[in-house]
């Protein structure tokens, strides 16, 4: 099997759609949302795929960088968020025609008050705060170690993303030209009340789907608001997606469920998302039956020339109902590079029986880390291997 060499990139090179090292890129004028001065930056021309927005550099980080790590809890819904809200985004905002850039409208500031609850006017007060500064998405709580009250009214927004997109203009300008938001929804909702005898409690509640749909369009609707409020987004197109989060102790991410967009003004018209993550072997990964048993050839056929490999993890992502990428980890103790480029090299031909609709990516790891990255897209020849 021929060597080819797989090049890792970081989230903003991939968001870029370029290379380290770019030819000819392309100089622009773009305005700064802040000091409202012209500035010039370059957008690469060179574009990975159709997948991913170039970017305007130097990059620019949202002020807001950073909270994602602490608002989500688990790591797959930190990537699969942002992830996602950049397929959605392809919807409005084709990517050869849109260049990307972060957040510039909401700072750390602002979406840790959006984040936070409703106050009472006697909260309100004895923080010192006015009415105007009363700006919390999330349902009131009166006594926050009451656990009636808590459970009644549980925090459903964990985390508000921004994604901004420019398009040139005349004379080689670039303008902001669309916005996307995300809001993190909770399905489980954690909570913790001081006990009678000393000591807390923690219980949670589980928030239905038709629940996490209803807040999370009142929430957008609020959001498009306050947004159109600020001069400098005015009536820039905004899409926001509806993020169902997965409880903290899964390990497959949570996905999208629900899109609003407006092109003007503040009304949302909104669309379902059909997507999910299906961890495989497991009894949700049983109702696709055809993938299900290909899954478990693929183990199979592992472990017959490989019996002492530690465990196979698979987690599948759907859309439509139809099987779109297969995430395979395998865990397994090497003695050697040999042995990881032998291994590689069977598990490279094997991902020729999966449907050749299917995007494959398998991680072979070890308790050292990472060994070695096979992977198969719908339109190879052959599988990438990359041998750490």
């Amino acid at each position: 099997m021929k060597r080819r060499l797989f090049i890792l990139c970081l989230l903003p090179f991939f968001l870029a759609g370029c290379f380290p090292q770019v030819d000819n890129p392309e100089e622009v004028i773009q305005e700064n949302n802040k000091t409202q001065e012209a500035e010039k930056s370059i957008v690469p021309n060179y574009q990975i795929s159709d997948s991913y927005y170039r970017t305007a550099l130097p990059f620019t980080p949202s002020g807001s960088r950073g909270t994602i790590v602490y608002n989500l809890s688990s790591r797959y819904d930190s990537d699969e968020f942002e992830e996602g809200l950049l397929r959605l985004a392809q919807k409005v905002f084709p990517t050869d025609e849109y260049i990307f850039q972060e957040g510039q409208y909401l700072d750390e500031e602002t979406v840790t008050r959006w984040l936070s609850r409703k106050m009472t006017a006697a909260q309100l007060k004895e923080k010192g705060m006015s009415e105007e500064q009363n700006l919390g998405l999330n349902p009131v709580v009166a006594d926050e170690n009451n656990a009636e009250e808590q459970e009644k009214n549980p925090i459903y927004l964990s985390h508000i993303l921004e994604h901004n997109f420019l398009k040139k203009s005349e004379k080689n300008k670039v303008k902001p030209a669309g916005l996307s938001i995300g809001l993190a929804m909770n399905s489980v909702y954690y909570y913790t009340v001081e006990e009678k005898g000393g000591g807390t409690k923690e219980s949670k509640v589980k928030i239905s789907e038709k629940k996490i749909m209803e807040k999370g369009r009142e929430m957008a609707q609020e959001i498009v608001k306050r947004l159109r409020q600020k001069k400098e987004v005015g009536d820039v197109p905004i899409l926001v997606g509806i993020y169902k989060l997965e409880d903290r102790t899964s390990v497959v991410p949570g996905h999208f469920i629900a899109y609003g967009y407006a092109e003007k003004g503040t009304s949302l018209k909104w669309e379902t998302v059909n997507e999910k993550y299906v961890l495989f072997p497991s009894s949700e990964a049983k109702k696709y039956s055809a993938d299900y048993k290909q899954f478990q050839t693929f183990q199979d056929q592992v472990s017959e020339y490989f019996p002492n490999y530690n465990g196979i993890v698979g987690r599948a992502f759907y859309v439509d109902d139809g099987l779109k990428q297969l995430k395979i980890d395998i865990s397994m103790q090497f003695y050697g590079k040999t042995e990881v480029i032998g291994f590689a090299q069977y598990i490279a031909g094997l991902l020729s029986y999966f449907p050749k609709q299917w995007s494959v990516e398998v991680n072979l790891k070890s308790q050292d880390g990472m060994e070695a990255l096979i992977l198969w897209e719908p339109d190879m020849d052959e599988p990438f291997v990359h041998i750490y």
